[in-house]
């Protein structure tokens, strides 16, 4: 019986967090992410600095309650953004500026390896739709 009641209070917390579950937050019309440097296809040293580009849309820390704000994440050899209204995972591939950076050093292994900006709300949430930059191709000597 124990094991019964353990199983519907489970069955419950997971439906009512499911009906709790956060929309996508709405991409403010005409934002827009951009990769001011380096430039697609540029040769650059192991340690580099990438400049982020923001219109449309007002830069904040993460957790910042200001609406149409948000953040950068920088994803480094990533296949695919991130979709609409997932969290972007912190890792070495999904790098987070929230504290509304506009820029960052970085440091890649020698080798071809592709850089793309995706914008995230408050909750590093992404937008619905997504806010992502043209993804480019850096050379690492």
């Amino acid at each position: 019986m124990k094991s019964l009641l353990s199983r519907a209070a489970l069955a419950s917390v997971l439906m009512g967090a499911s009906v709790m579950a956060m929309a996508a937050t709405p991409a403010p019309e005409g934002a827009k992410v951009s990769i001011i440097s380096p430039a697609d296809g540029a040769t650059v040293d192991k340690t580099f600095t990438v400049k982020f580009g923001v219109e449309g849309i007002q830069l904040a820390p993460a957790g910042d309650q200001t609406p149409n704000t948000g953040h950068h994440h920088l994803l480094i050899d990533v296949d695919q953004p991130i979709a609409a209204g997932q969290v972007i995972p912190a890792d070495a591939n999904h790098v987070h500026f929230g504290k509304a950076q506009t820029e960052a050093e970085v440091t890649l292994a020698p080798g071809k390896h592709t850089l793309q900006l995706e914008l995230a709300d408050k909750n590093h949430m992404t937008f619905e739709p997504v806010i992502v930059s043209k993804k480019i191709t850096v050379n690492v000597k």
